[in-house]
């Protein structure tokens, strides 16, 4: 097997002495070295590479560090999320980084960007020891043409991935051997002692989420679809299992993107060039687009292969948490480039297990804001060992892991965009109704997609609704397709005093997370909290 000859391309301005590094490899030649170099990597049969990240299967957000500079101290939310780390301890884990980088015979390099806007992409260089993570890097960020590349000069932002060697648990603010440490100063994102692909994926909207609001751009954790005459666009945010990709998956749209947006003066754009879908169960017949994106140029993530070597998605031997990445022009109705109008409608997408909240629900700019920071999803009773009734669950402005700024700077940008641009907000529940999980029924996808569509088409515009007594949006009461006996909720329960009591319990989980974010909330949107 003859091997691709390294590009004509140096790493010393990064401290890398390592003479062989290959610059922006095609697929097919990554695959070569995987399969040469990779420890157990192969090739699926419907032509996907299958790599494994090793002990690390799913991200480590204790182990991420953000330093603390004076010149962005002030800007960022500091705490669980952002952990401070003193800048000698960051060099210390960066030489630690070089250090093993330089021990490698081969480097791989991709340079690509972030962003489809070219008004406010990011160029970003990946240099990593695995051809796993070069493939995966080069489906998740936009691919440069050869012009670009050839004049993509200096890179705004610089990722080191030594995940395969340890950080040193002894070093000051360490809390074990993995740690990923963004200098926002630097333009550095570290990685040590993790090899999983998705901390390069989220270190790249970690630092879009720092830029973009300090431009006026408003970064968002969603999917987003595209009207296919008006290129007017659509917004879904939602928690993991409440159909945010399952419903961006819409034959009668154009597909922006599944993840990772922004919203500009201009209209929305994609951060990346590329998808990372569960894979956990699928089938073709459950989500066909996805299911036939897995194929040559696609990467599969900690997968079982049968004897024919197809892909065992049931098997979660490994981890439930397999993934698989795919350049997003592998979906067939994409749109290229990823860029659209100013959405017509931003849509919360949460799977209420408590049964409590409506199918669908107008939401005024205060409760948007209020809604997008308290960011609710209830786990199912079942699933996990332990969980014994639905619990709730919350994540600011649906993707607290990778926020930066206080969830309020988001949520004012939202707000302040959604004004300006007459942009509906709808909150829809596609958990339950008539009862909780264990009583009720699990609202149908075939209901989901029709009040999609409703919104989409704009007849909830005119639709009959009711105040919630207890919540205080406006429920949607007249869904075309849908039965109405189910879009009021109290209604449609048998014991109307559970439903009462669980909606007052439900409340109050509302209010008890939102204490941590009062502090930066405006008296407007503290008024749209839950009653007692």
């Amino acid at each position: 097997m003859k091997t691709p000859p390294p590009t004509s391309f140096s790493l010393s301005a990064h401290g890398l002495t390592v003479e062989t590094v290959f610059h922006n490899l095609p697929p097919a030649a990554l695959y070569e070295h995987a399969i040469r170099y990779e420890k157990d990597a192969s090739i699926a049969e419907k032509g996907a590479l299958v790599a494994y990240s090793g002990a690390k299967t799913g991200r480590s957000p204790k182990d991420k560090r953000v330093v603390e500079h004076p010149n962005s101290k002030n800007d960022v939310w500091w705490g669980a999320v952002n952990i401070p780390l003193e800048k000698q301890t960051f060099d210390i884990n960066r030489q630690r980084a070089l250090d093993y980088l330089n021990t490698r015979d081969t480097l791989y390099c991709f340079d690509g960007f972030a962003g489809w806007d070219p008004k406010y992409r990011i160029k970003v260089r990946v240099i990593c020891s695995r051809p796993y993570h070069a493939l995966f890097m080069h489906t998740m960020l936009i691919r440069p043409s050869k012009e670009e590349l050839a004049s993509f000069g200096t890179p705004d932002f610089v990722i080191y991935n030594a995940g395969a060697f340890p950080a040193n648990r002894l070093t000051a603010g360490m809390g074990s051997t993995t740690s990923v440490d963004l200098s926002i100063e630097d333009k550095e994102l570290i990685i040590l002692g993790t090899e999983y692909a998705g901390e390069m994926k989220k270190g790249v909207f970690t630092v879009a989420n720092y830029l973009a609001p300090k431009r006026g751009v408003l970064s968002m954790h969603c999917s987003a679809t595209a009207d296919k005459q008006t290129s007017a666009s659509s917004l879904l945010f939602g928690l993991s299992g409440t159909g945010k990709t399952t419903l961006s998956a819409d034959p009668k749209r154009l597909l922006i993107g599944d993840d990772e947006h922004c919203w500009s003066d201009d209209g929305i754009f994609n951060i990346e060039g590329g998808c990372y879908a569960k894979a956990i169960n699928l089938t073709p017949e459950s989500e066909p687009d996805i299911f036939q994106a897995l194929r040559f140029g696609a990467v599969l993530e900690n997968v079982v292969l049968d004897e024919g070597h197809d892909v065992d998605y049931t098997d979660t031997s490994i981890t439930q948490n397999t993934r698989g990445a795919y350049p997003i022009e592998f979906i067939r109705n994409a749109k290229i480039p990823c860029m659209a109008g100013h959405p017509t409608d931003v849509i919360f997408l949460t799977c209420d297990a408590f049964g409590v909240l409506p199918p669908v629900s107008a939401l005024s700019p205060a409760h948007a804001m209020y809604h997008f920071i308290s960011g609710y999803t209830a786990k199912v009773a079942g699933t996990e060992m332990g969980v014994t009734e639905p619990q709730a669950t919350f994540s600011p402005c649906f993707g607290g892991p990778f926020l930066v700024w206080h969830p309020s700077k988001y949520a004012e940008l939202l707000a302040e965009k959604m004004r300006k641009h007459k942009a509906r907000v709808w909150l829809v529940n596609t958990g339950w109704g008539g009862g909780g999980y264990g009583t009720g029924k699990r609202i149908s996808l075939k209901n989901t997609r029709a009040i999609i569509d409703a919104i989409h088409s704009g007849a909830l515009t005119t639709a009959k609704t009711e105040r919630d007594p207890v919540f205080g949006f406006d429920i949607v009461t007249e869904v075309p397709g849908v039965p109405a006996e189910m879009l009021k909720p109290r209604e449609s329960w048998a014991d109307k005093a559970a439903y009462d009591a669980t909606a007052k319990k439900l409340a109050a989980l509302f209010r008890k997370n939102f204490e941590t974010y009062e502090t930066g909330a405006s008296a407007e949107v503290k008024a749209a909290a839950p009653l007692n």
